[in-house]
């Protein structure tokens, strides 16, 4: 029987050598509880649900992409920054590591879904906005032209000094399963804030395949001003050295 890894706050090894960077701004995570075999049945083959007290969790994250580099690549203005909102799963492997699953991947930027879709991913070009005022924050996310908008609406709450396990197993990620590949992903332990959802119109949870679910309050809502981040084709292992955080700023 395989071992699966530990669900730390710090990753487990450095992604070497680095093909893509990015920092997530503003970012909330709303969860709700599934069945594990309503998850089974999405997920790629070679992965099976994590579970956690007999249920796993599926996400909705929404956020603020900055600074996407890849590689021996500059920082371009405009194309470098959007709006993002992702449906995703948790999954573990055979090898057993633990990682999401992409149901659904929202961005307002063609270019990057277009290079995203090349990658195998589930991108899809949508409009899209996040507004900030004082400890509040709006997400809206509304595919095509025809498509149903998501909203989301938050209040951010106090500052989390000690992680519970939930909290934990749905934010310390520390790779991407995508079909039979698995990406790594370095960064800083997530800063985070229990939040409140003071309002939410969902479409992208049902559309990605579970309908009904989030038509029940969710398990968790959570906040992060955010954290830089680094992809690799494989990890090494060794001591840890944080990546620098950068310039994240709280809502205005």
């Amino acid at each position: 029987m395989v071992d699966v890894e530990p669900v730390t706050t710090e990753p487990p090894g450095h992604v070497r050598p680095s093909v893509l960077s990015q920092t997530w701004r503003q970012v909330t995570f709303v969860h709700w509880p599934i069945d594990p075999a309503d998850a089974e049945r999405l997920l790629p083959p070679g992965t099976a649900p994590d579970i956690v007290g007999g249920v796993t969790y599926v996400g909705l994250v929404a956020f603020r992409m900055d600074r996407v580099r890849p590689r021996g690549f500059p920082v371009v203005p405009h194309l470098s920054e959007f709006a993002e909102t992702n449906v995703r799963l948790y999954s573990v492997d055979d090898a057993g590591r633990r990682g999401v699953v992409f149901l659904s991947m929202d961005a307002e930027r063609l270019i990057p879904v277009i290079i995203g879709r090349a990658m195998g991913l589930p991108y899809r070009w949508s409009r899209m906005r996040i507004e900030a005022h004082g400890g509040n924050v709006s997400y809206l996310c509304q595919p095509g032209r025809a498509g149903r908008p998501s909203r989301l609406a938050i209040e951010i709450g106090d500052p989390i000094a000690d992680q519970s396990a939930h909290e934990r197993f749905v934010t310390a990620r520390w790779g991407m399963h995508c079909g039979r590949r698995y990406l790594p992903t370095e960064h800083p332990a997530w800063p985070l804030h229990r939040a409140r959802l003071t309002s939410g119109e969902d479409t992208l949870v049902s559309a990605a395949g579970l309908p009904g679910v989030t038509d029940e309050p969710p398990a968790s809502v959570l906040y992060s001003p955010g954290v830089h981040a680094r992809f690799g084709p494989r990890r090494s292992e060794g001591e840890h050295r944080p990546i620098p955080l950068g310039d994240i700023d709280e809502p205005a």
